[in-house]
């Protein structure tokens, strides 16, 4: 097994805080494949739950069920769950363009 010199550009914001422990490699990376996929499946699900939730809510009376204030939750869910989603993709975007300039040579 080789030692290798972390990768400074490879840590976290504020460094790495606690010493490595794990046995996976300096150089292991995280699946941005998989989650640009699940990113892109479920932010239109979100957003779409999201605005049913709300539209039905709107249109609940007084005795319906389920009530407006259980779809209120449902909605305020939705959109948090589709908030969530977006960041994801934003970030994980990010990290594969910088990956691929990385990949060409460029600077970061």
């Amino acid at each position: 097994m080789r030692d290798r010199v972390p990768d400074p550009d490879r840590e976290g914001i504020l460094g790495r805080i606690l010493p490595r422990t794990g046995t996976e490699p300096i150089t292991a990376r995280s699946h941005l494949r998989v989650r640009l996929v699940l990113a892109l499946l479920f932010t239109p699900l979100f957003i779409v739950g999201a605005v049913l939730f709300w539209s039905w809510s709107v249109a609940a009376g007084p005795q319906d069920i389920p009530s407006d204030d259980s779809l209120r939750t449902l909605a305020w869910i939705s959109t948090g769950l589709a908030v969530f989603a977006v960041v994801d993709l934003l970030i994980v975007l990010r990290r594969i363009a910088r990956a691929r300039r990385a990949a060409r040579g460029g600077a970061g």
